[in-house]
């Protein structure tokens, strides 16, 4: 059972309006409005779908990532470099593990900040994700 909703606050229903997080019992719901109807949607089968879509985002990116992240941190060195290919190596038990720490919220405002959005429809399918522009300066 999650802790919390991870991307509370980031989460929209079809028609853009923000979804409603709700615990009940311990567990934390989004609610999406249904014609007056108020669904509540295990936020952990939502946070899962937007997770594993990042997952496969970084996946797919996993070269790309390994040298921005070197480049970021100032360390372009062989021993940082396979520091942050086990980080991606073992991605599956850093976000599980986000789920019993919580997203913190400075995170979750910056990710908002940054224009990063997930559409979920009244099932809790992810139907959308808003990622941040991703354009260069020079474009």
């Amino acid at each position: 059972m999650a802790r919390g909703a991870l991307f509370a606050g980031l989460v929209l229903d079809k028609t853009d309006t923000p979804v409603e997080v709700e615990v009940i019992g311990g567990e934390a719901f989004y609610v999406v409005d249904n014609g007056g109807f108020h669904r509540h949607i295990r936020s952990e089968v939502v946070d899962r779908q937007v997770l594993n879509a990042l997952q496969e985002q970084i996946l797919g990116q996993r070269e790309a990532i390994v040298e921005g992240m070197m480049h970021f941190i100032g360390q372009e060195d062989l021993f940082t470099k396979a520091a942050v290919e086990r980080s991606i190596d073992h991605l599956d038990d850093n976000l599980e593990q986000l789920f019993h720490t919580g997203l913190p919220e400075t995170s979750r405002a910056w990710l908002g900040l940054m224009g990063f959005q997930v559409t979920i429809n009244i099932h809790g399918d992810v139907v959308a994700l808003h990622f941040p522009d991703t354009e260069s300066p020079e474009d």
